[in-house]
């Protein structure tokens, strides 16, 4: 019998499983999404560790590393390895010089840091960090709005076998780059990894997610410089509030007929 503790590599579990409806069992397999520990070190040195699917581990490595200010630009990281081991899955970015230095006093300086809810953050001091403008020129209409969802929606993998996955989308000119996790914030550090190794330019398209609009998502986006967030779900108060300090064009509860406009209007061509 495989161990059930063991973390697994593989991104979905054919699960065994009794199916009962209107009285009558069955009994099949259902596909479900793997939950992996995943641990994201720096120089040697944990970082954070995330349960998330095993899957797109080096663009997670590089997102999280941006989103969170580990690193500023992809240059100050040479190398990525993804090691498997017994207890879980390590994604091992290796710094350049000057940016390791900065790391290590960085880490002398927190006393007593613990984890919480927000993703690899060490003081309440950070929970609050400045959030940049994220720049002009991108514009989109709403039928190209219900387009991107649509293309999202189609364009899960492994949400459409399990439907138990979040995800998060870069759309623009007709191509959807999308990337999928157990987290919603996994799934966008993902997609703000594959862009920045892919060197995606920021003023050409729109971010698009299947989860609520949490102010980590509109962090994270904004530092990416997403001048537009789209999103099927509600944004929090404290969301549309740092999407107005970022200039960010915040779209929520969209549906196929219908979407809300937190902030900036201006972008939206009716």
């Amino acid at each position: 019998m495989t161990n059930p503790s063991k973390p697994s590599t593989a991104a979905v579990f054919s699960a065994p499983r009794m199916f009962i409806r209107g009285g009558m069992a069955e009994h099949s397999h259902r596909d479900i999404p793997e939950e992996t520990p995943v641990a994201l070190v720096h120089d040697a040195m944990t970082t954070a560790v995330m349960m998330a699917t095993p899957l797109d581990l080096e663009d997670f490595a590089v997102g999280f590393s941006l989103t969170e200010g580990i690193v500023k630009n992809l240059s100050e990281i040479r190398t990525i390895e993804i090691v498997a081991g017994e207890m879980g899955i390590e994604a091992r970015a290796w710094l350049n010089a000057n940016r390791s230095t900065e790391l290590t006093a960085r880490r002398r300086r927190l006393a007593g840091a613990t984890g919480c809810g927000l993703c690899g953050i060490d003081s309440l001091a950070e929970s609050v960090r400045n959030i940049p403008a994220v720049g002009e020129g991108v514009k989109i209409s709403a039928k190209n709005i219900h387009r991107a969802l649509d293309a999202l929606r189609d364009g899960q993998v492994i949400g459409n076998r399990t439907r138990a996955v979040h995800a998060a989308g870069w759309w623009a000119e007709e191509t959807l780059t999308i990337r999928e996790d157990v987290g919603r914030h996994n799934a966008l550090d993902k997609l703000v990894g594959a862009l920045t190794r892919a060197g995606t330019g920021q003023g050409s398209g729109v971010m698009v997610l299947t989860s609520r609009v949490s102010v980590e998502m509109v962090q994270k986006a904004a530092t990416f410089g997403a001048q537009i967030l789209i999103a099927v779900s509600a944004p929090t108060a404290l969301a549309v509030r740092t999407a107005q300090i970022a200039e960010m064009s915040l779209i929520a509860i969209a549906r196929d007929d219908s979407f809300e406009v937190f902030n900036r209007p201006d972008r939206i061509v009716l």
